[in-house]
């Protein structure tokens, strides 16, 4: 699987209301051959609990777009496939560590 990450980046957002929501890109990867994009609200920065938003990356004029996920069952696959690549960054370090004593 693909993983770009991309500390810091903001990516401002049109809601439906057509006010911007600004969101901080969290990671870019690949699931079943299509790209998606993981974000957190800005918002959310300092809370407890922080949302991710799923984001489908698909091409429209030749350049990337943006198109929100709302399939609830693809919405808890794309969340397994985030923990997964999330928790391999943080246990590589650990385990590199055991191997060595």
């Amino acid at each position: 699987m693909e993983q770009k990450p991309e500390e810091n980046l903001t990516i401002t957002l049109i809601d439906e209301q057509g006010s911007p929501a600004e969101f901080t890109h969290l990671l870019t990867f690949m699931y079943e051959n299509e790209r998606y994009m993981a974000l957190t609200p800005v918002s959310d920065a300092d809370a407890e609990e922080v949302e991710i938003v799923f984001m489908h990356i698909i091409k429209s004029g030749g350049e990337d777009a943006l198109e929100p996920v709302d399939n609830e069952v693809l919405l808890d696959e794309l969340f397994d496939v985030f923990c997964e690549l999330t928790d391999e960054d943080g246990e590589e370090g650990e385990d590199g560590g055991e191997e060595g004593e």
